[in-house]
Formats: structure tokens, C-alpha cells, sequence
């Protein structure tokens, strides 16, 4: 069936609400947008949907949220998972709440019990309920960063962890299959709680998360000495965090944490930024200039489920605010962890740092110093929840701490996905530790650049929506996979990763061997002096992202090098 005759039986069949039908009829004549609607069924992919809300094949609405219940409890079915139930969250998005009951009374009408948040939580708790609970599965109800048109479906699996193989191409053959969107099961409501199938949560998951949480705290005695003293600004972007947030940084002895008065209430329309995303300044004004108020030590943001942490922090010294990257922050706080853990009680000898493809070479750096081993996986926590879990099942491996560039860290093994609160909870921590002794977050971060080698690490991306951005998209990789350059600005390309053909190629000999990751369309350039490039298409936004590393004599130097490979970057894909 074309997307005109989709588009038409969605008018005309009864199974779909009249008010999805009014906002159908309003796009009666615009072809464009009739075919950007209809042309495809919102792709499931290994993370579950994520898409802008709205009506159509190719959008998120009850009616494709309910499609991809159908096809998971069909697969939990399948795996004779159904007795264990499934945990379900959400966010402060547009139509989160609706959405989750959605998925919940399609579980119900297929027999598998839902657990259901009675109000919005972060993302990484919703991984921890599925381990505490007993669930075969998750789902959380988030577009994470994105503008606020979107939304999305996260599928996690029993370990906690979003869907890996075998499970992701399980899932996603089964919710194939289900073609006919009238013949998906569903239940009422109050049937579905009668029959013990709609089961709310809240506070009996929140306590024992929180609990974890505190469990990992190093330095006690440096809070209670210094805590008080500390002045903490806290974003939480119109999302889940606050709550959270708040109560384990007061718990804990942090009383004065200043919540960003217009960004502190839960709000799917984001009012105060363009996008909820604490990568970007725009998501700091307002924290800033509260920070420069009150003065405080650091200002903390997290996205809208609360598993990704941005960061400025005080230069005491010039009264200026530094930004932290993903990959700053991620090695402040797995130095902190790792080199606390070794004075206090020493590393076990299988003890491992993971890290993702994309991420900061100086992760390498902090493993080599500490006598750990570094860890490679692919870009997506699950990768790194997926390696927790082998350690477990083979004894082999004791997980120290997790990091992608894009602003996620896990300490401790509670969850499986990246988590914004603990992240929060952790650099507070390591702020009141150096102020016992006479420094900042700042200065140990410089400290860190003497200790480790100044590396710098950038990410850019092109924007290419719709039908012809996917197909632009499909070209460079191509493109840039048959055609491998030989030197990107200044550097020379030593080896090639091709992750999609699972092969490394030097380039000198000519040598091939695997990279013994699973297969996924990513090109990763390895470098002269230590630099690299790596191009990935986005996984949840129509972009096409380009990751870069250098090294260099000093913050300038490394800052210059890495602006004038960034413009190579994009002088290169310029020419596709």
C-alpha cells in the first residue's frame, strides 16, 4: 500500500479517533507532508522509536506506540517472559503520560503485567526497577534531548540494560510483523487493574534507588566538613531530575542547592530553550547567571530524563565559569572514583574502565595510570551495561566506572544505563573532597591535563532531515567507506576502522584484523599524534555526527588543533 492510500485508510477506517482524523484532514493537498507522514512506519530500531509526535505512520501516537507493544509482548511471549512483568516510565514530555498507559493496557490485553510509575522518573530509574522488580522488560516513555515535537519508546531487557543481541532483532522482527494496527490488543483501564495486570509504583522503587546511590559515596567525612560551605546551582530543564536531584544532594549534607527558579517545574514544551539538551550554552544562561549571584562552587543541568549531566565550574582564581564536556566531566569523575577507590581500599586486578569508541582517549590515559584495563564499546550505554553483565555471568571483570562522550557515566552497578543523578550526586562529592584540600573542580581538572596529556575532544554534526537527508546521510557513509581519505588536515590516517565490516586496516602494511565489536555503521579514522576522526549517522536525531580527538602542549594548543581539524572535517564531507 502507498503512502496515499495509508493516508486514506486512516481517514476512513474506524478504528482511529476522530481527533487524529481532524489533524489529517488538516494536511489534505500538502503532498510533501502527506508522504513524510505515511511513506513508512516509524522505523523500530535497536533502541525502540523515537519521532515527532503526531499523526501517521511515521510519527509517535497511541496507535504506533501500541503497534510496538503488541510486537514486544508477542516477543516476550515468545520467551516465555510474560510472568515476570514489565516496568514502565516516562517523562515530562507531550503525551509521555498517555503513551506509557498506552503500553501498559497493550501488556495488559496480552497478559503481561505493567508496572507503572505514578508520576515521571529518570531514565536510570527505570533501569534500576527492572532489576529490582524481577521484569523481563522495560520501557520508558523519552526523546531524552530532543526538541520538544519529539518523543520516543525505550526497550530495555531484563539486565537492565536497553535491548542487545539477540533480543533487539527479536523484538524488532516480531514488531514487524504486526501490520494491522485494529487487530493490536488492549484493556480497559480499571479491568486491567482488577486483574492485578496495572500495577502502580513510586516510592517503593525511589527509596531503595536512592539508597544505592548513597551507597557509593567515597568521602563522607569531606562533606560533612566542607558541604555546608558549598553552593550548588541545579538545572533540571524542565524534565525529571529535580526531585531526585534535590533529595540525595540534601540527604547527603549539600544544603545549599539553588533550583533554576523558570527551569524547575516539569514542562514537555521546554519554554526556556530551543532544546532541552545540557550539551548546549543556551541551557546554561539562566543557571549562569543564578551561579554568578549567589556565587557558587558549580552548576549542574540535566537533561529531561535525567541520565545526561552538563557542568560549568568555578575558576576561583579569575571568578570565570568553565564548561565541562562529556568527556571532561566523565574522566573528573572516573578519576575521582578510581583514584579514591584505590587509596581507600585498592583495585581489584580485573578491575576494567569502559568507554565508548567516540569517546576521549584520555580515559585510556587514566586506566593506564591506575593499572586497570580500558575497555572499548560501541556508542550506546546498553554496550556498556551488556559488558557489566558479562562480568557477572563469567566472574571475570569488576566494572570501576562507564563513560560516553555524550555526557553519560554510570558509578556502580545498581543500573545499566547512564545516570545524570548519581553523575550530580558524585561530582558534588569530588567538589567538597578538593576543597578539603584547597582546590576546585577546576584545578584538579588542570591538574589532570598536566598528569595525563592535554586532550581535546569535539563533536559536529549535519543536520539532513527527511526522505532525501536520509539518503544524503546513506551517501557519505558510503562514500567515505569506499573512498577512505589518506590524511585529514594535518594529520595522517594510520588505520582504518570500519565497524560496519567489522574490520581495522592499516594503512602503511596494508594488515587487516577485526574489531571485534559488533557490527554497526560507524567509520573511525586513527591518527598521527594521537588524533582521530570518527563519522556516525545519529542514531535518534536526522544527523550525521563527526567525533575528533587531539592532543596537544597546552589547553590553546589542543583548543587550536582541534578548531582547525573540525574545519577539515567538514571541507571533506563539503565535497561529497
Amino acid at each position: 500500500m502507498g503512502y496515499k492510500e495509508m493516508y486514506q485508510e486512516w481517514l476512513d477506517n474506524p478504528y482511529f479517533d476522530e481527533e487524529t482524523k481532524k489533524e489529517l484532514q488538516g494536511i489534505a493537498g500538502d503532498e510533501k507532508e502527506i508522504e513524510e507522514r505515511f511513506y513508512m512506519d516509524l522505523e523500530f530500531g535497536t533502541a525502540g522509536l523515537r519521532g515527532v509526535i503526531g499523526a501517521g505512520t511515521n510519527r509517535m501516537n497511541v496507535y504506533t506506540v501500541r503497534k510496538a507493544t503488541q510486537g514486544l509482548a508477542n516477543y516476550i511471549c515468545s520467551v516465555n517472559g510474560q510472568e515476570r512483568g514489565v516496568a514502565i516510565a516516562y517523562d515530562s514530555r507531550r503525551m509521555s503520560p498517555e503513551f506509557a498507559d498506552v503500553a501498559a493496557l497493550c501488556l495488559a490485553g496480552n497478559g503481561i503485567k505493567a508496572y507503572v510509575f505514578e508520576s515521571l522518573r529518570p531514565t536510570p530509574e527505570l533501569s534500576y526497577a527492572v532489576r529490582k522488580l524481577g521484569c523481563i522488560a522495560g520501557i520508558n516513555i523519552t526523546a531524552s534531548h530532543n526538541p520538544p515535537e519529539y518523543n520516543g519508546y525505550k526497550v530495555y531487557w531484563e539486565d537492565g540494560a536497553q535491548i542487545t543481541p539477540p533480543h533487539d532483532a527479536g523484538i524488532m522482527a516480531e514488531v514487524k510483523k504486526v501490520t494491522d494496527y485494529a487487530a493490536v490488543k488492549t484493556m480497559e483501564l480499571d479491568a486491567a487493574k482488577e486483574a492485578g495486570l496495572y500495577q502502580v509504583i513510586g516510592s517503593d522503587i525511589d527509596d531503595p534507588y536512592i539508597g544505592e546511590l548513597k551507597k557509593l559515596v567515597l568521602h563522607q567525612d569531606c562533606i560533612d566538613q566542607v558541604g555546608a560551605e558549598m553552593k550548588i546551582v541545579y538545572t533540571p530543564l524542565h524534565g525529571t531530575g529535580n526531585i531526585p536531584v534535590c533529595r540525595v544532594l540534601k540527604e547527603l549534607g549539600f544544603p545549599n542547592v539553588y533550583v533554576v527558579p523558570e527551569q524547575e517545574l516539569p514542562d514537555g514544551e521546554f519554554p526556556t530553550v530551543s532544546y532541552p539538551n545540557p550539551e548546549a550554552a543556551e541551557a546554561f544562561e539562566l543557571g549562569l547567571a543564578l551561579g554568578k549571584k549567589v556565587d557558587a562552587d558549580l552548576i549542574l543541568a540535566t537533561d529531561p530524563d535525567a541520565d545526561r549531566l552538563g557542568v560549568y565550574v568555578k575558576d576561583s582564581k579569575t571568578g570565570e565559569y568553565h564548561s565541562l564536556t562529556g568527556n571532561m566531566s566523565g574522566c573528573l569523575i572516573g578519576d575521582y572514583v578510581i583514584g579514591q577507590r584505590k587509596e581507600i581500599n585498592g583495585l581489584p586486578e580485573d578491575g576494567a574502565f569502559i568507554r565508548s569508541i567516540v569517546s576521549t582517549n584520555m580515559a585510556d590515559a587514566i586506566a593506564k595510570h591506575y593499572g586497570i584495563r580500558l575497555i572499548e564499546v560501541l556508542t550506546g550505554f546498553k554496550f556498556i551495561g551488556q559488558k557489566i553483565l558479562e562480568f557477572e555471568k563469567t566472574g571475570k571483570g569488576t566494572y570501576l566506572f562507564g563513560m560516553e562522550e555524550s555526557y553519560g557515566c554510570l558509578t556502580g552497578t545498581y543500573a545499566r544505563d547512564k545516570d545524570a543523578i548519581v553523575a550530580s550526586m558524585t561530582l558534588c562529592e569530588a567538589a567538597a573532597y578538593y576543597k578539603t584540600k584547597g582546590m576546585t573542580l577546576w584545578d584538579a581538572m588542570l591538574a589532570m591535563y598536566e598528569k595525563y596529556g592535554y586532550y581535546r575532544d569535539d563533536v559536529t554534526s549535519i543536520t539532513l532531515k527527511g526522505i532525501e537527508g536520509l539518503a544524503k546521510i546513506q551517501e557519505i557513509m558510503n562514500t567515505l567507506r569506499e573512498n577512505a581519505p589518506s590524511e585529514i588536515g594535518a594529520y595522517k590516517v594510520t588505520a582504518v576502522r570500519d565497524y560496519k565490516n567489522e574490520t581495522i586496516t592499516d594503512t602503511a602494511s596494508g594488515a587487516v584484523k577485526p574489531t571485534g565489536l559488533p557490527s554497526s555503521n560507524v567509520l573511525y579514522y586513527e591518527m598521527t599524534d594521537d588524533a582521530w576522526v570518527c563519522v556516525r549517522p545519529s542514531g535518534t536525531e536526522p544527523k550525521v555526527k563527526f567525533y575528533l580527538g587531539v592532543k596537544g602542549n597546552s589547553l590553546s594548543d589542543a583548543e587550536e588543533k582541534s578548531a582547525a581539524l573540525s574545519k577539515a572535517v567538514l571541507a571533506m564531507i563539503e565535497k561529497i
